[in-house]
């Protein structure tokens, strides 16, 4: 399970960061996640994904345009990248995220108050974002209840999973109080 708050320091990149460059579709015949995560944002700059492992993406408008794949997603998150906060995102990325466990804020400007390394720490609940470096806040939209529900799962799949072992063992154990068996 995540936690709601997290830190690190952001990788600032421009607007209009499409899918190829988080993930070239040269290599959508990988399906080793570790191998995947060696090419995360190979299409932006090598640099940046080395700095980006265990950080925060902080993005212009319209982040993960370009094709609907999910291998971009699932290169961020097995690159060991914490979150994605953009001014906005393409909707399928922005669906695809959610229902792989990625958080991604919305925050409209918010590559023109964010620095390239500054420290950050968000808040997937309220949506604050502070900028510990430069001592201010952004608000981006939040996630809400079921949204944060999913990711704090680890994504659509796992939530379903874990709710059927749930109703699976909530049925044996009503069957154990009312004596019967199978």
């Amino acid at each position: 399970m995540m936690t709601k708050k997290l830190h690190g320091n952001a990788v600032l990149l421009g607007k209009n960061i499409d899918t190829d460059q988080i993930y070239p579709g040269r290599y959508l015949a990988l399906v080793e996640p570790k191998e995947v995560a060696k090419h995360c944002l190979e299409g932006i700059d090598e640099s940046v994904r080395k700095r980006a492992s265990g950080n925060i993406l902080v993005a212009g408008t319209n982040f993960g345009c370009g094709s609907s794949r999910e291998h971009a997603v699932i290169a961020l998150l097995n690159a060991g990248i914490q979150a994605v906060v953009a001014g906005s995102f393409a909707r399928i990325f922005f669906r695809n995220a959610i229902n792989l466990g990625l958080p991604v804020m919305i925050c409209p400007g918010v590559s023109q108050h964010i620095a390239d390394d500054d420290e950050l720490s968000v808040d997937l609940q309220s949506g604050k974002i502070y900028d510990i470096t430069k001592k201010t806040e952004l608000t981006s939209e939040p996630l809400g209840d079921y949204v944060l529900h999913i990711v704090e799962a680890g994504g659509i799949k796992p939530l379903i999973r874990k709710n059927m072992e749930r109703r699976k063992i909530e049925g044996e154990n009503k069957e154990t109080v009312h004596g019967n068996t199978r």
